[in-house]
């Protein structure tokens, strides 16, 4: 650490976030950077369950380390300078200068993220799978790494271990971009297109550099974002599980709809009296609808196809009798 001049940014007035570029939810996030504002690497990265799943003191330890070695490699000219990507400021964004410059208020890191989807939502250029569902969770294809030992893998499963990849590997390479530490390889896996099919995965085995190609399964991108708080999210208080082929063949349901079981209700929907759903509802439509491309459960399917503060009308099976049901989104906008 006396090696390094350490910053913290409390506030993102005057930042440029061209080049400071990351997942504006992560709650702990380090760019290793030198005085002529070449990015090493990046630390930190998160999931949906907690700020600090992917943070140690042992695994910040080695991508300090690595910003060293890094750092005399480009002052020895061994490492070749990237191109600075074009600036941006805070401020190009008319609601955010609106709600918090000329409130004097704290410029917040969630609140750019938050107010660049509302923008995007006005210009209709919001695509929901990219903007929503950030920073998709590797353990979906399989990744489980040993934390402590940053890239390293614990343990593989399903498309990673088909893939050949094995526990010891250590990932160095995503689509063909070097990864340090599980900050780069999170944020490289973030700019991958959501359509796409398969991640290009690099590893080191016992010193031996292997290529692997990771096959993508459905919904690959999807990761819980009740944390987020996102405007743009419609709020639809109540959890649900897709059903099995045999549930929908019992109930008379379409295989390839997306029918799915409540298996939760918030306590808000009671009290504003936003729907009226119980624990083991069925839903099987919404407005009508019961098939969709990239929606595996009506939950799903109005986070991606409604805007947030919309009013929709359920198609329920309750006790095997249908019944249609009114329900009302919210947008969420108290964190401003």
């Amino acid at each position: 650490m006396s090696q390094y001049v350490c910053v913290r940014i409390p506030r993102m007035d005057d930042v440029d976030i061209g080049l400071f570029d990351y997942d504006r939810y992560n709650t702990l996030y380090f760019f290793i950077l030198n005085a002529d504002e070449q990015i090493y690497l990046r630390y930190g990265g998160r999931d949906g369950a907690s700020q600090d799943t992917f943070l140690s003191l042992d695994s910040l330890e080695l991508a300090l380390r690595k910003g060293l070695e890094l750092h005399q490699q480009y002052i020895e000219g061994k490492l070749a300078r990237t191109p600075r990507p074009k600036p941006m400021s805070p401020r190009d964004f008319p609601l955010l200068v609106e709600r918090t410059y000329a409130q004097s208020n704290c410029v917040e890191c969630h609140l750019i993220g938050d107010f660049q989807n509302v923008h995007r939502e006005k210009d209709g250029a919001l695509d929901k799978i990219t903007h929503m569902y950030r920073s998709p969770d590797l353990r979906t294809i399989g990744i489980y790494l040993d934390i402590p030992k940053g890239l390293v893998v614990k343990e593989t499963k399903g498309p990673a271990a088909e893939a050949g990849m094995k526990p010891g590997d250590r990932i160095t390479a995503l689509n063909g971009t070097t990864v340090w530490t599980f900050g780069d390889l999170q944020y490289a896996y973030d700019k991958i297109n959501r359509r796409a099919r398969r991640v290009d995965l690099t590893v080191n085995r016992d010193g031996a550099t292997l290529p692997l190609a990771v096959s993508l399964p459905e919904r690959w991108w999807w990761t819980d974002i009740r944390f987020r708080q996102l405007t743009v999210d419609p709020r639809t208080y109540f959890d649900s599980r897709p059903l099995t082929d045999s549930e929908k063949r019992d109930n008379g349901l379409e295989k390839d709809g997306f029918a799915s079981m409540v298996t939760h209700v918030d306590n808000f929907a009671q009290m504003m009296k936003s729907h009226d759903l119980h624990t083991g509802d069925i839903i099987y439509a919404v407005d009508g609808t019961q098939r969709d491309p990239d929606a595996n459960t009506a939950e799903l399917y109005i986070k991606l196809r409604k805007r947030a503060g919309d009013s929709v009308t359920l198609g329920v099976l309750r006790d095997g009798k249908s019944l249609e049901m009114p329900l009302k989104t919210y947008r969420m906008s108290f964190r401003k």
